[in-house]
């Protein structure tokens, strides 16, 4: 299936798929949003729920320029670039959407799976890194990746402890420095480090020539961040990451977010604001005393809840994350 993602096949990736998203979708019994500890505590076996989930989720093809496409649908979005000497994918996605993944390759062209670059090592990124390392392709990532990879990692927000990735999963070539650069037929492929941000483990990748770049989950378009203070990441740390993807673009520059619509800019901008607005009113209530429960009812994100927290990572939630980093 080839065309044009709308809001509603984006929605249908950010509502069923993205792990770190898996909390803020939960709703007790009573109506209220649970945290994700308590979304996990409730349901120990969410990652096999959404595995389950993800084996039926229909895959989106956006054609962007350059050759470059965006694959919605399975957890994160999926870039591909594909040259003669075959495709590079910028995160993994889900196992369980596999035969639709393939297909919407397949449909793409028919140059084999060559690389694949993971933005960070949440499960909804590089859960397909093992069946696309054996269908050819080599993994690049940041190192920080591939220790959250290789070893048993545990999120405490989500009180789930993720076991060791197999060695088929595991990147191979890992970044020596804050940036790289490739070529890869004919394109510049430019990847940075962010230092910590959503994770420890957060890298961009730039299309050059094409002026399109994937951010990884330092921009979730339209939608209140989950931040992974577990494995390093911060408010502060998202902050950076976009004042960074401000200064890396320009107005004609294509964003791939990890999750939500495919954005610009401007998009990064409002989220930017939104971000230091959040920390400025959450930190001043901490400092002042309050509790997180006590911030939490005072909603200092209301101003910004209408467009950021109508889906996935509730208000109070988000507010708990950013109390818990300033």
């Amino acid at each position: 299936m080839e065309r044009v993602m709308t809001k509603h096949d984006y929605a249908l990736s950010r509502r069923g798929f993205c792990l770190c998203c898996l909390g803020g979708a939960t709703i007790a019994a009573t109506g209220a949003w649970l945290t994700p500890r308590e979304a996990f505590a409730a349901a120990k076996s969410q990652v096999l729920i959404i595995r389950e989930a993800a084996a039926k989720a229909e895959i989106a093809t956006t054609k962007l320029r350059g050759g470059v496409n965006v694959l919605g649908g399975s957890g994160g979005n999926v870039a591909v670039v594909t040259g003669k000497d075959g495709k590079l994918l910028v995160d993994a996605g889900i196992t369980a959407t596999r035969p639709r993944l393939e297909k919407a390759l397949a449909d793409i062209g028919p140059e084999p799976i060559t690389h694949l670059i993971d933005t960070h090592w949440h499960f909804d990124h590089t859960d397909g890194n093992e069946w696309l390392n054996s269908e050819g392709a080599a993994i690049m990532a940041h190192p920080n990746t591939l220790k959250r990879l290789e070893a048993a990692t545990r999120v405490e927000d989500w009180n789930f402890d993720f076991p060791p990735s197999p060695k088929g999963a595991l990147p191979t070539r890992l970044m020596k420095g804050d940036e790289e650069t490739l070529k890869l037929d004919g394109k510049t492929i430019r990847l940075r480090y962010y230092g910590p941000a959503h994770t420890d483990s957060d890298i961009s990748v730039f299309f050059e020539e094409d002026n399109v770049i994937h951010v990884g989950d330092t921009l979730w378009t339209g939608l209140y961040p989950f931040i992974d203070s577990s494995t390093g990441g911060s408010i502060d740390g998202q902050i950076a990451a976009a004042e960074a993807n401000i200064k890396m673009i320009d107005k004609k520059t294509i964003v791939i977010p990890g999750h939500g619509d495919i954005a610009n800019r401007e998009d990064i901008k409002v989220w930017l604001d939104m971000l230091v607005g959040a920390r400025e009113n959450v930190a001043k209530m901490k400092k002042a005393g309050r509790s997180v429960e006590e911030t939490i009812a005072a909603n200092p994100t209301k101003q910004w809840d209408a467009k950021f927290g109508q889906w996935v990572i509730p208000p109070a939630l988000f507010t708990r994350v950013v109390y818990e980093g300033v």
